[in-house]
C-alpha cells in the first residue's frame, strides 16, 4: 500500500440514509439527494458520483500525460465514464469504462496518452487490480 507523504486536500462529506438519503460537504458546495440506481426518485447515486469524480480526475491525468508526450490537447477533450454496479459470486461489484474523446488526435497517440494517464490518475490507482476497467478511445 502506498503511503501519502503530504496531504494536498481532504474532501469531507456527511451522508445519512444510505442510497435513499442525502449527502453534503463541509464547505456547503455539495448538497444532494441520493436515490437507488434506476429508481424514479429524485437524486443521484454513488455510481454516478464515482463516475463524475473519476472522469474529472482522469482529464487532469490526461493533461499531464499529453504534456509529457508534447501533445497539444483539443479544447473539446471529454471523458464519458460508465460505472456498472453488478452482482457475482461473492456479492456486489463495480466495473467501469472510460471513453475518451480527443478530436484531432491520432488514435495511437490518444491510446498512449490515456494508458499513461491511467497509470497516474489517483482514481485509476485506487481501483487497479480491484475492478475491471476498459479504456476506450472514442
Amino acid at each position: 500500500m502506498t503511503k501519502i507523504d503530504k496531504v494536498l486536500y481532504t474532501g469531507k462529506t456527511h451522508t445519512t440514509g444510505g442510497r435513499e438519503g442525502a449527502s453534503y460537504s463541509d464547505d456547503g458546495e455539495l448538497n444532494i439527494k441520493l436515490s437507488p440506481p434506476g429508481s424514479s426518485r429524485a437524486g443521484t447515486n454513488p455510481e454516478q458520483l464515482f463516475a463524475a469524480g473519476w472522469s474529472a480526475c482522469f482529464i487532469g491525468a490526461i493533461g499531464f500525460a499529453a504534456a509529457n508526450q508534447k501533445v497539444k490537447l483539443p479544447a473539446d477533450l471529454a471523458v464519458d465514464a460508465e460505472v456498472d454496479l453488478g452482482s457475482g459470486n461473492g456479492g456486489y461489484f463495480l466495473q467501469a469504462r472510460l471513453k475518451v474523446s480527443m478530436p484531432g488526435i491520432e488514435a495511437d497517440v490518444a491510446k498512449a496518452i490515456i494508458e499513461e494517464a491511467h497509470q497516474t490518475c489517483p482514481y485509476s490507482k485506487a481501483t487497479r487490480g480491484n475492478i475491471d476497467v476498459d479504456l476506450i478511445v472514442a
